[in-house]
């Protein structure tokens, strides 16, 4: 098949670019011709993939969102005979099967938007780029519209349900995937005590690891809270903290007003998460939505027990009580004090290891792909 891959950035970070270039790679090494249809790229994933670069004028994010749907429109009813399958994964209307990677923008903007995760309040009206977003998404799940549409999480999957008038059967799950070499708990011995020691973290430190961008959404405020709270009892705990966020500091004051300042390290944005994970010893993710987080597979297959939300569709894979624990969405600040100290005993820990990583185990990223081609495959064999 010549299948066209469709995502307005091409980038070596981010979650939904990291599936574009397995996907990429996956279909190519099956003997198929993806065509990436992008605005910008880097380096092709695989020297068989080919690119497609569309760059309509636009100033704002709202204009350039909606100038790039409307312009790969376009582009495919001008080359619409030229691939046999086209597969949208990020904002757009035009393709055959769409990857719902970011969720249901309507679900982000109740959970996420409107709060800032962070204590203040957005205004109730939404700006321009999310009015945009929910109208290209409007058009993108009308029934019709596409042959197949992926969710990674049954989250996502009721919810797109719930409020689009979709065939049940056109809509599929695949759960993410992830690096089981790159996420390995045999670098607990080199990277992992490197970065400790460069830390002072000793070995009676639990660590407890938080990891992602975007503070507020990740739900690092509440992650300090109950830190803040579970760690009187525990008092050998480190909190270490990794990802980009412009707030920073604003984040670094309030774990100095908690009373735990020397007890927090904020490492800010790195590329290393691999040694972070092998560094620590629990992970939490409170996340106000994630559709699935894909840090949850990576904590797991690096032998970390995760604490995680509801709200995060990774968390359907988990038992709780073996692999972590998952709170409840409006679970107070003082009920997730008490699920990550419980996760404070060593112990504890040590026992869930080879649970966590078993469940990883089960969830590698050349199973996503594989289940993916399979759903691409099923897609192009019905008339259209």
């Amino acid at each position: 098949m010549r299948v066209a891959l469709v995502h307005m950035r091409h980038a070596r970070s981010g979650g939904t670019e990291r599936t574009l270039d397995q996907l990429a790679s996956a279909l190519a090494a099956s003997g198929h011709e993806p065509v990436i249809v992008c605005r910008s790229h880097v380096d092709p994933p695989d020297p068989r993939v080919r690119f497609e670069v569309l760059r309509p004028f636009a100033i704002g994010g709202a204009w350039r969102m909606w100038s790039w749907a409307t312009a790969v429109e376009r582009f495919l009813a001008r080359r619409r005979g030229g691939f046999d399958l086209v597969v949208g994964l990020g904002k757009t209307w035009s393709q055959d099967v769409m990857r719902l990677g970011g969720g249901v923008q309507r679900t982000y903007i109740e959970l996420v938007h409107r709060s800032r995760g962070d204590g203040r309040r957005r205004p109730p009206s939404l700006d321009l780029k999310q009015r945009v977003a929910c109208a290209i998404e409007d058009r993108a799940l009308r029934p019709g519209a596409a042959d197949t549409w992926i969710c990674n999480s049954e989250m996502v999957r009721r919810d797109v349900l719930r409020r689009f008038a979709l065939e049940k059967n056109a809509v599929v799950v695949v759960h993410n995937g992830v690096d089981l070499e790159r996420f390995h708990p045999r670098r607990r011995s080199a990277e992992g005590a490197a970065l400790r020691r460069a830390l002072a973290l000793e070995p009676r430190h639990v660590v407890v690891l938080f990891l992602g961008t975007g503070y507020g959404r990740k739900g690092l405020r509440r992650t300090i809270d109950a830190f803040a709270c579970a760690s009187r009892s525990h008092p050998d705990a480190r909190l270490v903290v990794v990802g980009f966020d412009a707030a920073l500091e604003r984040y670094r004051a309030l774990a100095a007003g908690r009373g735990i300042a020397e007890r927090c390290h904020f490492l800010g944005g790195r590329a290393d998460a691999e040694a972070c994970y092998a560094a620590s010893d629990l992970y939490v993710l409170p996340t106000l939505y994630d559709p699935f987080a894909n840090s949850t597979l990576e904590a797991l297959a690096s032998g970390l027990p995760v604490v995680t939300s509801d709200t995060n569709g990774a968390a359907e894979l988990m038992t709780p009580g073996r692999e972590g624990e998952v709170s409840s969405r409006g679970e107070d600040d003082e009920a997730l004090a008490e699920r990550l100290a419980r996760w404070l005993d060593r112990e504890r820990i040590e026992v869930a290891r080879p649970h966590a990583r078993a469940l990883a185990e089960e969830h590698s990223h050349t199973r996503a792909m594989r289940e993916t081609l399979d759903v691409l495959g099923k897609a192009a064999a019905r008339p259209r």
